[in-house]
């Protein structure tokens, strides 16, 4: 009888072979589905693998969208390797780029740079705060965070639909539900000409690294992880599981709203019932 059995210890091998052959599996089964329903196996997997990737312009619009989902991944893996289960990152990217519109519409003809900076602390005090009500229901009421943070999406949603219907909405918009286009000053800065590409992608990479010191060379980072893996032994060892979760929390909300002051202040140059686009999910 077939059993199976964890290994004693990582295989060095599958853990670069494993992600391959995923990727091969997905091919294989993807050309099974393309020829089942009549279409080019080919032409398929060129539009997933090859379109994003075959121009400057492609690969540019690819770092577009890798933006928002690296920033918020960042802020994600704070919670989860401190066994933090956030599913609201979402409302707490809505309410980051409800902040930073805020923020942005205040701007005029006359404006200074410093805009820019103040956008982006915007998105990322309006995202941690959306976190924080989280954080606070489930350490005073020990509410479910899943639940929580999962039902202020649609909190969050509402609330832009009805500042993009009402008092922010654009007289001289047809009647849109949209917010004015943003000042040119606010624009979050571009890498290149001819590109939607902003420094926020920098901005994300700089995170990775920032990431990496705290899990893996602080002190808290390493309490963070300890409560998260052994909440007996992060009690025993006097890390408070309290502060863990409001860290995790406030961490992932701010880099939430961080994505969503990066989406609006960017590419989108506005707010609409179009912002939340699933980057949180």
């Amino acid at each position: 009888m077939l059993k199976l059995e964890l290994r004693p210890q990582l295989s060095r091998f599958w853990s670069y072979g494993s992600p391959i052959l995923a990727l091969l599996i997905t091919v294989v089964i993807g050309v099974i589905l393309f020829a089942a329903l009549g279409k080019d196996p080919v032409r398929g997997l060129q539009v997933f693998f090859w379109e994003p990737i075959k121009s400057s312009y492609a690969i540019g619009e690819l770092l577009v969208k890798a933006t928002p989902l690296l920033v918020i991944a960042l802020g994600l893996a704070v919670c989860f390797r401190s066994n933090v289960w956030n599913i609201g990152a979402e409302g707490q990217f809505v309410l980051g780029a409800i902040a930073a519109g805020g923020m942005a519409l205040l701007a005029d003809k006359n404006t200074g740079p410093w805009i820019v900076p103040a956008i982006l602390v915007a998105g990322v005090l309006g995202g941690m705060l959306w976190a924080a009500i989280v954080a606070w229901l489930r350490d005073v009421c020990n509410a479910n965070e899943i639940l929580t943070s999962l039902m202020l999406v649609y909190v969050a949603t509402l609330l832009l639909l009805w500042l993009v219907g009402g008092p922010w909405k654009d007289p001289m918009g047809y009647n849109f539900p949209q917010t004015k286009t943003f000042e040119a000053v606010t624009q979050i800065p571009r890498l290149m000409k001819g590109s939607r590409v902003t420094i926020g992608i920098v901005i994300a990479l700089v995170g990775v690294a920032a990431l990496w010191v705290f899990l893996f060379r602080t002190r808290l980072g390493f309490a963070q992880q300890v409560g998260g893996l052994a909440p007996a032994a992060a009690r025993y060892a006097g890390f408070s599981a309290r502060r863990a979760v409001w860290i995790a929390l406030l961490t992932s909300g701010g880099a939430a709203g961080l994505a969503g002051a990066l989406e609006v202040a960017g590419p989108i140059g506005q707010l609409t019932p179009y912002v939340p686009a699933g980057y949180g999910f």
